[in-house]
């Protein structure tokens, strides 16, 4: 079976959140969303209503689950029998800071790192920009998966 995790924040889940996970979805079996507890990083939203919101996405869904974790990356993958681990790139900036975890994941733990270009129309879709625009009670749901239920 070809798991692979995809982590992050997801402080918001975004657009592109979802697009990566679809995408991924062609080529492995399972996609683990791992939001990864950061206690470092002031989050709009609390763990557990991020879990709620990217669960309920995907309840009728058997090929992604949704766990939290606080370790590093590499660890968790192991802990769920994971090979991949899988991120979005939207920009060059993204990339060579993605190339450089890779190797080292790769170096550590032997996880293979798999870079999924976004869109074009979804380069400018940020858990970021989403945030902002909550704080400022501006419509997200243009930037945000059908279905979400976002309130906080």
């Amino acid at each position: 079976m070809k798991r692979a995790i995809f982590p992050g924040t997801f402080d918001p889940f975004t657009i592109g959140h979802a697009s990566v996970v679809e995408r991924a979805l062609t080529f492995m079996d399972e996609i683990i969303i791992g939001i990864g507890i950061n206690e470092n990083k002031n989050s709009y939203f609390p763990m557990e209503k991020r879990m709620q919101m990217i669960q309920n996405l995907y309840k009728k869904n058997p090929r992604i689950r949704v766990l939290a974790y606080d370790c590093l990356t590499i660890d968790f993958a192991q802990e769920v029998d994971a090979g991949f681990i899988v991120r979005g790139i939207r920009t060059v900036k993204d990339f060579e800071y993605e190339e450089t975890i890779a190797d080292i994941n790769r170096k550590l733990a032997g996880i293979e790192t798999i870079l999924l270009f976004t869109e074009p129309e979804l380069t400018c879709v940020s858990s970021t920009i989403v945030r902002e625009l909550l704080a400022y009670n501006k419509d997200i749901t243009p930037f945000i998966p059908k279905g979400m239920v976002v309130d906080d």
